[in-house]
């Protein structure tokens, strides 16, 4: 079983195997190939952005600075991104702050 990279270590490959794909010149099973990892990147990426929404989340919902700081510490660190679930509400008022 291989490590899951971090974001920014996926989010790098990400991008390097989209210009490589812009760029052409790869055989059509190359290009499936990279396509195949960008495509397992990109899954890679949003659980780790999903994770943090998840913990924002949580302490946007607390009152207490105390509170907030003890809510941080109860969810699962970013160590492992498969811990992290996308957040049930689809809304963006999530994201109005």
């Amino acid at each position: 079983m291989t490590d899951t990279p971090s974001y920014e270590d996926a989010r790098d490959e990400l991008v390097a195997i989209v210009q490589k794909l812009e760029t052409g010149g790869t055989s059509l099973q190359e290009s499936i190939t990279l396509w195949e990892r960008g495509e397992e990147l990109a899954a890679i990426c949003q659980r780790w952005l999903d994770g943090a929404r998840a913990r924002l989340d949580a302490v946007m919902q607390v009152s207490e600075p105390a509170e907030a700081a003890e809510a941080l510490a109860d969810e699962p660190g970013p160590e492992d991104p498969s811990e992290h679930r996308a957040p049930t509400d689809s809304s963006d008022s999530a994201r109005k702050v």
